[in-house]
């Protein structure tokens, strides 16, 4: 089957109402509060998602049925790019994490009783949620198989116990997608089971929220003790046991949508720096005509074009079903991520004082944003690891049982 990248009109369409919306409406609001909304009021939240509505630009991948325009991948890598050149344009167009990654596993997976309950406002923007896996060590991390958290039937439902940290959007969310060990033990590569856990439920307990490098994700990292925190049984989300693969469902396509949201990013580090090396005048000439600089400024062009299309190929792969896509998807997530870096490292290298003033130029916030993305959905050195032993997975020999010698 030949891949296809045509963009359709209607979704070019989208892209450029996206990108007029955040240049008009969206850009203003992150300046007024330096991008930073970990502790922001919810307020700041509405006001930009009303204007997005109005603007026509809401819920780009929310299927029609909830009130969304239905893109599929490959559409949203090209909204989700523009919305992504500010700092608060996803959470504008409701598409940031950890929502937009819950309403596709909600739409996957869920019951219809439990999507009218909860995917439903989410899709919506009346209600935010978390997705609540990682652990403190020696728990689960880039290891999800190292999950403690334990879920053990009681009457009517399950009681949940456990330690969750690094929890994006906890703070004031209306629920929380909660994984927990219903078999096995730490390491085990199964047993885990997905629930839905209301706020305000007892035995559900914001500890702390977690001041971090980042601080454009809408109330920030929190970290949550389970205990004796019971639900019923209808709050399980999928299959009992099958939680580590329900997740899969949506960890995939979060990845992706990680990757189109931050390269928005990139290209604007870039765009700024290409203003600077053509008005900035230094030794006799403008910076854009400096080798140095020119060699950065194509770099930057090169990571910009290849993780576009990176990503535009894994989408068709997940689109379409692929049995390469989990291959494809952890290449782009490592090479995306660490391209990101590049970008803006070079952009603030190539305007200098400039860069680092985070009241003149938006790359010092940027430089602090981007960071995290190395680490946030897998870091880099677990992707290596996976699709190295994919890759190599056809060439094994059969194990002979004699020792090398």
């Amino acid at each position: 089957m030949p891949i296809q990248f045509d963009v359709d009109p209607a979704v070019a369409q989208l892209a450029a109402s996206t990108a007029e919306f955040v240049r008009e409406v969206v850009i203003p609001a992150e300046r007024e509060c330096g991008g930073s909304v970990h502790d922001a009021p919810a307020a700041v939240r509405e006001t930009l998602q009303k204007a997005a509505r109005d603007a026509g630009v809401f819920a780009p991948h929310v299927p029609a049925r909830w009130g969304g325009h239905g893109l599929d991948l490959r559409g949203q890598a090209v909204v989700f790019e523009a919305a992504g050149y500010s700092l608060l344009g996803p959470l504008a167009l409701n598409c940031a994490a950890p929502d937009e990654g819950n309403m596709h596993l909600l739409e996957k997976v869920a019951t219809e009783e439990q999507k009218q309950k909860y995917l439903r406002p989410l899709a919506a923007g009346d209600t935010r949620s978390c997705f609540a896996m990682t652990e403190p060590a020696p728990g689960a991390g880039a290891d999800p198989r190292s999950l403690r958290t334990t879920a053990t039937r009681v009457p009517g439902g399950w009681r949940i116990d456990g330690h969750k940290w690094f929890i994006t959007g906890a703070q004031g969310a209306g629920f929380a997608i909660v994984m927990a060990r219903t078999s096995g033990s730490p390491g085990d590569p199964g047993g885990a089971t997905m629930f839905l856990v209301d706020a305000g439920t007892p035995g559900m307990r914001i500890v702390r929220n977690i001041e971090t490098l980042d601080e454009s994700l809408f109330a920030g990292h929190s970290e949550i003790v389970f205990e004796e925190c019971v639900v019923g049984e209808h709050q399980v989300l999928g299959a009992v046991d099958h939680g580590f693969q329900g997740a899969q469902v949506r960890l995939g396509p979060a990845r992706m949508t990680h990757c189109m949201r931050w390269l928005g990013a990139a290209r604007r580090a870039q765009d700024v720096a290409l203003e600077r090396a053509g008005s900035r005048m230094a030794f006799g000439s403008a910076l854009g005509d400096l080798g140095m600089v020119q060699q950065m400024l194509a770099d930057s062009e090169i990571d910009i074009e290849a993780s576009r299309a990176l990503i535009l190929r894994t989408a068709w792969e997940l689109d379409t079903g692929s049995a390469a896509a989990s291959q494809l998807t952890s290449v782009s997530k490592t090479f995306v991520a660490e391209a990101v870096n590049r970008v803006v490292d070079r952009a603030v290298q190539i305007c200098g004082a400039l860069g680092i003033s985070a009241a003149d130029a938006p790359l010092a916030r940027l430089y602090r944003e981007v960071r995290p993305f190395r680490i946030y959905d897998g870091p880099s050195e677990t992707h290596r690891f996976a699709i190295a032993r994919r890759a190599v997975r056809p060439y094994r020999q059969p194990s002979t049982g004699a020792a090398d010698g």
